[in-house]
């Protein structure tokens, strides 16, 4: 989890960051958005006058028709430079609820410049002005309003008037509107709360830090809500998870599922801090900041809560897959788990750069010119990748086979994006380029169907000929009778004239998993032999030396016993003879 909250508090401190960055943005789009959206406003705009003329009727169509398409013409009256977009509406209607407390606007009597006037004109303040000074000039300190031509020769509202709205609007929130015009028509749900306030929690003197009293108190309110909000999610959805696993698998997975409780919990709580902290008509600044920690939270909430997810579903289907017979799911589920785990990744950066209004585009840009340098430098990586999409495909070995490539003998325990890990039966462990794989041979133990057993037994050569019989037609019956031994095909029969034994071939066949299992049913059938013999009265032999000495050595016949089982006899001849030995091969028979 450290890397996980290092990233979170990268993003927490790119979030603080986000005025600025959406300052910069909003510099560089400002005009060109808005003029591509509707090539009429640049008519509609060429002086004070129309910009103001077109500001109201696309405030009365937009709030009082209720026509959702009117806002973009209320957005290109205004420059949105140094103020966050998203505040639109409460912008929008703080200005002309100010507006409408100035004055009443004659169109063919006003002193707004018409564009003759405003030819030479680049700047225009409408407040503060004389004819105001009487009734509103206390109030000029709290913001002024004024037009500024852009370099497209269009006139908006200037930047710092919208910047400035939200204190405007508090220094003439009681005053009243000017005979003859009408309140906004149904009200918002931000000026209905707002309404309901005591006017001791609101006001320009009731503020701290730039927000008044009943916004602070929202603020903690509704961070308290999300809080609860998280503990009730996370209790519900472990309670449903809990039971929804128990139904597919019998192994515990509580540690998983609360991990994975935990992110979604926050996700709802960062959802619901979203929903309910624009009602509280937060100023420009403290808006911008709150609402990018919220994004930040929440893209990191997703992600987590998408990484904790895929975690729980993986190890339920690995379970799951470990229990079945087919090894093919064994390699799947985790190559799709990493698969699901980079898109999730992935997601959450582009996301989160777009929450925080940082331009990918010219880095999508870049990686496009450097596609090839970057193909060139993960070619490797690249061979890896489909080397393992080859290995699945062509399925040369399963995940706990017992496998040999090219020299590397040991049991295969994983097989990722890049490598094939074996684990070698000296407890090491042996990374396997995927590439290598694909031009590699494969010696694949663990696909045998039937584990061969070839060796030799000896018995002494003074064994009588019925006896001999018996003893190999014993060993087949006991071949035959063994539950894990191939019935339709092994070999058991008198090979070989050895040095000191007479040597039979058993040529036998295990159907076992394992190599473990495998050990033990090959003691078995060995056991079983011996017994055989012991109870046909067959002795196994062992390696002898008999040596004839010259008819002239004055020493008598002498047996010599030696302690490890061998025998040596020396035998005196009455006949002179050219010494000669036999020697046995040197092999031990149990």
């Amino acid at each position: 989890m450290k890397p996980m909250r290092s990233i979170f508090l990268l993003l927490c401190l790119l979030s603080v960051s986000q005025s600025t960055l959406l300052a910069q943005s909003t510099k560089q789009t400002n005009d060109t958005n808005v003029q591509g959206a509707n090539l009429s406003f640049i008519e509609d705009q060429k002086s004070p006058l129309d910009t103001m003329k077109f500001f109201l009727t696309a405030m009365g169509d937009a709030v009082n028709k209720k026509q959702d398409a009117a806002w973009p013409r209320v957005r290109a009256c205004l420059d949105f430079t140094d103020a966050n977009p998203e505040r639109l509406e409460q912008i929008a209607t703080d200005l002309q609820e100010v507006i409408d407390r100035l004055e009443f606007i004659d169109w063919d009597t006003t002193y707004l410049p018409d564009a003759p006037a405003a030819t030479d004109l680049m700047s225009y303040t409408y407040f503060p002005a004389r004819r105001f000074d009487a009734q509103f000039g206390e109030l000029a300190s709290f913001g002024n309003i004024v037009f500024q031509k852009n370099n497209n020769g269009r006139w908006q509202f200037s930047a710092r008037t919208v910047k400035n709205s939200r204190e405007l609007y508090l220094a003439f929130e009681q005053r009243k509107r000017v005979d003859g015009l009408a309140p906004i028509a149904q009200l918002t749900n931000r000026q209905l709360l707002r309404k309901n306030i005591p006017s001791s929690l609101k006001g320009i003197d009731n503020t701290l830090l730039s927000l008044e009293y009943w916004q602070w108190v929202g603020i903690f309110v509704v961070a308290m809500l999300g809080v609860i909000l998280d503990q009730i999610i996370r209790i519900v959805l472990r309670t449903i998870s809990a039971k929804l696993i128990a139904k597919h698998t019998t192994t515990e997975h509580a540690q998983s599922v609360t991990i994975a409780m935990r992110p979604i919990g926050l996700l709802g709580s960062a959802i619901f801090w979203f929903t309910f902290i624009t009602p509280l008509q937060l100023p420009d600044t403290a808006y911008t900041i709150l609402t990018g920690v919220i994004q930040v939270v929440g893209t990191f909430a997703a992600v987590w809560a998408a990484w904790s997810i895929t975690n729980l579903i993986s190890e339920v289907l690995m379970d799951k897959a470990l229990k079945s017979a087919n090894k093919f799911d064994d390699v799947l589920v985790p190559l799709i788990r990493k698969t699901v785990k980079i898109f999730i990744v992935a997601f959450g950066l582009i996301y989160g750069a777009n929450s925080l209004h940082i331009n990918i585009v010219p880095l999508i840009t870049g990686l496009g010119i450097g596609g090839l340098a970057f193909a060139f430098a993960a070619k490797d990586t690249i061979e890896n990748f489909f080397g393992s999409i080859a290995v699945i495909l062509d399925r040369p070995f399963e995940v706990g086979d017992w496998v040999v490539i090219n020299g590397t003998e040991g049991t295969v325990i994983e097989l990722g994006f890049r490598s094939t890990r074996i684990r070698t039966f000296y407890d090491s462990l042996i990374t396997i380029p995927n590439a290598a794989l694909v031009r590699a041979t494969v010696d694949n133990y663990g696909k045998r169907r039937y584990r061969r057993w070839k060796t030799y037994i000896g018995i002494q050569y003074d064994t009588p000929p019925h006896k001999m019989v018996q003893f190999v037609e014993g060993i087949r019956q006991l071949i035959l009778d063994h539950p894990h031994t191939r019935k339709d095909y092994f070999h058991v029969y008198y090979n070989q004239f050895n040095a000191s034994s007479l040597d039979i071939l058993l040529y036998v066949f295990h159907e076992v998993p394992d190599w473990s299992i495998e050990l033990q049913e090959r003691e078995r059938l060995f056991i079983d032999i011996v017994k055989l013999a012991s109870e046909l009265g067959v002795r196994f032999a062992f390696p002898t030396q008999t040596i004839h000495l010259a008819k002239d050595d004055p020493s008598p016949e002498i047996t010599v016993n030696f302690s490890d089982h061998a025998s040596k006899q020396i035998e005196k001849q009455p006949q002179q003879q050219q010494p000669r030995s036999k020697e046995g091969d040197g092999r031990a028979y149990t």
